[in-house]
C-alpha cells in the first residue's frame, strides 16, 4: 500500500479488478493520507469519510459481481471534485459564503458519468470564490498552499484539485477552466490539467462564472491519467444546449504513438521580457526535445493575442454579472438577516455573501454591459474575441499544435499579488486566448526551477484534437522523464 499513490491509473484499476487490494483499503489510504497532512495543503473543503467508505463497499460489491470490469473507465478509482460541480447530497460551496451550507438535489453530468463509470467520488475541493481568481486566496474558507513550497500559491481558481492531486491525496481529480484555471495550477503544482474543447464536456451541474468560456476538465500526474479521466467525461448531453454532438472517442488511442512530422507552432511574443528565465529555458529545453522526436517548430504570428487580457477581462465580468443575478438570498443560499424589506434583503445578502473579488467582477460586469457603454465595451471585445479565434484558425492551417509557456511566472508567495489585482490577471497572460477561441489545451510539468518550484508548458490545438494534443505530450513526457 505504501506506493498505492505513486500508481498509473491503469496500474491502480487492475489491481482493483484483479481484487488484489478493495478499494475500501484504496479509499482508507487516501483519507489517512489526507487527514495525516491536509492540515497544512487545506485541498478539500468537504470530505465525508463515512460517505466515501461505505460508496466503496458498494464499488466492491459491484466489482466482485461483474458489474464493473474492464470495459469500464475508472471502477474503484479515487476523483475529487472541484467544488463548482454540483453532486447530489453533498455541500457545494463554489468557495462562498452565499453557498455555504448549499446541498444539492443532483450530480452534474460529469459526476452521473464518473457514477456510472465506478468512480469512487472523493471529497470538495476548494477553489476560489465562484472560481474567480488565479492562486485559491479567494476562497471564503481558507487560502489552499502548494505542495512544492506551503509558502506558496496552488494557483488558482481550481488549486484544490491540482494539490489534491500534486499532494497524492488522490490519483484524479476535476476543476474547471473559464480563463486559465485548469492549466495555470496544473502548472504551479507539477501536474498535467487539460481544459477540453468548448463543448466537448458538459457544463450542466457546473456553477456557472462565464457560460460561452467555462470548460470542465481533469488533473492527474501524466498524460495517461488526464487522458482516462476524459475519457468518462467526455460526451454529448442533452441538458446542455452547447454540448457537441460527436461520436465518443478513446482519449489514450494515439498516446505512446510516432509524432514526428508534427509540426508544433511557437508565437516569439511569448518568450517576451515579461516572461520568468528560468521558465523560459524550461519551455524552449522541451521544445528542443520536440525537434529531436522529429516534430518541425514553425514560428507564428497570433496578431491579436495582445488583447486577449483585456477582451478576457470584459467578456467573463459580463456574463458573470448575469449569472451570479439568482443568488439573491431567495431560493437557496445564505441570506442576511439584516433587512426590512426586500431590496435591503437583495443588498445586504449579496454584500455579506460575497467576496471582495466577486463584487469587483460583477461591478466590471454590469458596467461594461449598461446602457451608454455596451457597444463601447463588450460588443467591442466580443468583436476582438472573434479576431483572436481567427488568428489561432489561421495558424492551424500551417501547424499542428502551438507550444508555449503555461505562466509567466512560477509559484508566487501567498499575499504577494492579492492587493493588485491587475497584477494577479496577468498570471493569465497565456490561457485566457484557448478559452476566447473555444480550443483545447493543456498543461504538463516541463521542469523545475534551480529553487525546485515546477514549471509547465501548454500546449494548444485545434478544435476537438485532444488526442492528437495528448499524443505529443505523453512523447514528451517520456523524453523529459528519461532525461
Amino acid at each position: 500500500m505504501k506506493n498505492i499513490c505513486e500508481m498509473p491509473v491503469r496500474t491502480l484499476k487492475s489491481t482493483l479488478l484483479k481484487r488484489e487490494v478493495s478499494v475500501r483499503e484504496t479509499a482508507s489510504f487516501f483519507l489517512d493520507r489526507v487527514e495525516e497532512k491536509d492540515h497544512v495543503i487545506k485541498a478539500f473543503l468537504t470530505l465525508d469519510r463515512d460517505r466515501i467508505l461505505s460508496d466503496a463497499d458498494r464499488i466492491d460489491m459491484e466489482i466482485k459481481n461483474g458489474k464493473l470490469s474492464e470495459k469500464s473507465a475508472l471502477p474503484g478509482i479515487p476523483v475529487a471534485l472541484k467544488d463548482n460541480i454540483i453532486s447530489r447530497g453533498t455541500r457545494t460551496t463554489c468557495g462562498s459564503k452565499i453557498l455555504g451550507n448549499y446541498i444539492p438535489p443532483y450530480d452534474a453530468t460529469v459526476v452521473s458519468s464518473l457514477r456510472q463509470e465506478g468512480a469512487l467520488i472523493f471529497g470538495k475541493c476548494n477553489c476560489d470564490e465562484f472560481a474567480m481568481g488565479s492562486s485559491t486566496e479567494n476562497s471564503a474558507f481558507h487560502p489552499t498552499r502548494n505542495p512544492a513550497d506551503t509558502e506558496r500559491v496552488p494557483g488558482g481558481s481550481s488549486g484544490g484539485s491540482a494539490a489534491a492531486v500534486a499532494a497524492g491525496f488522490v490519483p484524479l481529480s476535476l476543476g474547471s477552466d473559464t480563463g486559465g484555471s485548469i492549466r495555470q495550477p496544473a502548472a504551479f503544482c507539477g501536474v498535467t490539467g487539460l481544459k477540453p474543447t468548448y463543448g466537448l464536456v458538459s457544463r450542466y451541474g457546473l456553477v456557472a462564472f462565464g457560460s460561452s468560456l467555462d470548460q470542465i476538465g481533469p488533473f492527474g500526474n501524466s498524460t495517461e491519467d488526464a487522458a482516462l479521466l476524459l475519457n468518462a467525461i467526455s460526451g454529448y448531453d442533452p441538458h446542455d444546449s452547447t454540448s457537441a454532438r460527436r461520436p465518443a472517442e478513446d482519449f489514450t488511442a494515439q498516446l505512446n504513438k510516432d509524432i514526428s512530422g508534427t509540426k508544433i507552432g511557437i508565437c516569439p511574443a511569448w518568450f517576451s521580457s515579461g516572461l520568468d528565465p528560468e521558465i523560459s529555458e524550461s519551455v524552449k529545453n522541451s521544445l528542443a526535445k520536440l525537434e529531436g522526436l522529429g516534430c518541425t517548430i514553425v514560428e507564428i504570428n497570433l496578431p491579436h493575442s495582445e488583447y486577449a487580457i483585456e477582451t478576457y477581462y470584459i467578456i467573463a465580468p459580463a456574463e458573470a454579472s448575469s449569472n451570479l443575478a439568482r443568488f439573491d438570498g431567495v431560493k437557496y443560499g445564505f441570506r442576511s438577516s439584516d433587512h426590512t424589506d426586500l431590496e435591503t434583503m437583495y443588498r445586504n445578502t449579496r454584500t455579506q455573501g460575497f467576496g471582495d473579488e466577486v463584487k469587483r467582477r460583477i461591478m466590471i460586469g454590469t458596467y461594461v454591459l449598461s446602457s451608454g457603454y455596451y457597444d463601447a465595451y463588450f460588443l467591442k471585445a466580443s468583436k476582438v474575441r472573434n479576431l483572436i479565434k481567427q488568428d489561432y484558425l489561421e495558424a492551424f492551417k500551417k501547424i499542428d499544435f502551438i507550444a508555449g509557456p503555461t505562466t509567466p511566472t512560477p509559484p508566487f508567495r501567498l499575499g504577494e499579488k492579492t492587493t493588485n489585482p491587475l497584477e494577479m490577471y496577468l498570471s493569465d497572460i497565456y490561457t485566457v486566448g484557448a478559452n476566447l477561441a473555444g480550443i483545447p489545451a493543456l498543461s504538463m510539468p516541463c521542469g523545475k526551477t534551480g529553487t525546485g518550484l515546477p514549471v509547465g508548458i501548454q500546449l494548444q490545438g485545434p478544435h476537438f484534437s485532444e488526442a492528437g494534443m495528448l499524443s505529443v505530450a505523453s512523447a514528451l513526457e517520456a523524453e523529459l522523464d528519461g532525461a
